[in-house]
């Protein structure tokens, strides 16, 4: 196998995993009381500044313009940051 192949592997493994956070969030999210569903912040290490790379709320497939979110609740900065970002 070249390199370009293997490359290429990778690549596709990663896409494989990046499609399992979202749902995997969701089944979370999906199953928590009410209570732990009100502030889920804490629970996605939620914060108000750009993660690593760059990446902010506003680049994620989760996010709901202008203030939300699929998976974290309650209102969210579009330069917030959490662990279940997917890039759009």
């Amino acid at each position: 196998m070249s390199s370009d192949e293997k490359s290429l592997v990778s690549r596709g493994e990663v896409l494989k995993r990046l499609a399992v956070v979202p749902a995997a969030a969701l089944g979370v999210a999906a199953g928590m009381s009410p209570a732990q569903a009100a502030d889920n912040k804490k629970q996605f290490k939620y914060q108000d500044k750009p993660g690593a790379h760059g990446q902010k709320c506003s680049g994620c497939h989760l996010f709901k313009p202008p203030s939300g979110c699929q998976v974290v609740t309650g209102k969210i900065s579009p330069n917030g940051w959490c662990v279940a970002w997917v890039k759009k």
